[in-house]
């Protein structure tokens, strides 16, 4: 069942996609070479936990800490250690938070230092594909419009799209209904409505597409060990533009 927000909850929504915005960007400022990604994440739940949110993501079906974290070959859902940052590595950070009952969750891929051109080139692919599929986030499309549009701008570039990953909806549950692929048809799927709210994340591969799980349970890498990116903004589907709840502005600034 696709749960359909009121004006007044896409308002405490954007209230907490904000503060993961803000979040991440106050993380970005301390990514650098020698710093523990076990370091960012103490910083991102003291900055949540001060501006009245409660870190959306620890404690999830036993998710041990508040940011995910993966490394380069890691896709998704890495976990904070104290293992160091190098220069050129890129390194994906996923946030979530709950406050005043409803979740925000964006995720934003950093270069340690400067990055390779190679390393470079997936980021800004990555984030574009993810905008691309922002794009088609309009009442009257289809979900497949919107993993269409992220697809064929990542296979274009020669890169490749994680298909067991997706996005979701976004509301009081930090993971509700629909599943929002990051591939698929023009003109398939269900038909966007005013009122849905969900967060479209693009995990896009320098090499092949598949993925495997670590013995932790929980970091999912590529299978050739080749880097992958991820960027999540939330979005709410209006009568005219899409509405993006979240923002990568405070971060870019």
């Amino acid at each position: 069942m696709i749960l359909i927000k009121t004006a007044e909850e896409i308002e405490l929504l954007r209230a907490s996609n904000l503060l993961v915005s803000k979040t991440l960007a106050e993380v970005g400022k301390v990514i650098l070479p020698g710093v523990s990604t076990l370091k960012l994440d103490e910083i991102a739940e003291e900055y949540l936990r001060d501006h009245g949110g409660v870190p959306g993501f620890l404690g999830y079906n036993g998710f041990p800490a508040t940011l995910c974290t993966s490394l380069n070959d890691e896709v998704v859902h890495g976990i904070p250690s104290s293992r160091e940052l190098n220069e050129g590595d890129i390194l994906s950070v996923d946030c979530g938070v709950k406050l005043q009952g409803y979740y925000g969750d964006s995720a934003y891929t950093f270069s340690v230092g400067e990055p390779s051109a190679a390393y470079k080139s997936l980021m800004e692919n990555t984030r574009g594909a993810l905008f691309k599929g922002i794009e088609m986030a309009l009442a009257g499309n289809r979900l497949g419009d919107i993993g269409y549009a992220i697809q064929n701008h990542a296979e274009k570039a020669g890169y490749s799209v994680v298909r067991e990953m997706v996005g979701h909806g976004l509301g009081r549950n930090l993971h509700e209904e629909p599943e929002v692929p990051n591939y698929g048809r023009r003109g398939n799927g269900i038909k966007l409505k005013e009122g849905m709210v969900f967060c479209i994340e693009p995990m896009i591969n320098m090499g092949t597409r598949y993925i495997i799980q670590d013995k932790d349970g929980w970091t999912i890498r590529t299978t050739d060990k080749k880097p992958s990116a991820h960027y999540e903004l939330a979005v709410a589907i209006t009568r005219g533009e899409p509405d993006v709840l979240s923002t990568f502005g405070y971060i870019e600034d």
